[in-house]
């Protein structure tokens, strides 16, 4: 049986999205969105925690992402995970995990 690989996410970017246009001519968009949640801990207090997704959007979408979105915008993000890897300059092997976004709806602007 294959698997299922779906991220959806609701929250607000940490900065503008950046935009880059690579070879080719195909451009891409990624920035740093936080979703929070809140609950009660054992004592009664309220404690809320941020959770910080890479999110990259490629072609048209990253371009509408560009035009759409700006820091604090809140977003409703539908994508797939994909981890990428590389080797620093110091020879050490990195990870990052990304959401690849297929659409999005622009929920509120910042003011």
């Amino acid at each position: 049986m294959k698997g299922l690989n779906r991220v959806t996410l609701i929250g607000n970017l940490g900065a503008d999205p950046e935009l880059r246009t690579l070879e080719g001519g195909v451009s891409t968009c990624s920035f740093p969105l936080a979703t929070s949640e809140v609950y009660k801990d054992k004592q009664g207090e309220k404690v809320e925690t941020t959770e910080w997704s890479n999110i990259v959007g490629w072609r048209a979408v990253a371009d509408n992402m560009n035009k759409l979105l700006k820091k604090g915008s809140s977003v409703y993000i539908e994508g797939k995970l994909k981890t990428r890897t590389w080797t620093s300059k110091e020879g050490e092997k990195k990870y990052m995990t990304e959401v690849i976004v297929d659409q999005f709806i622009l929920l509120k602007d910042p003011k």
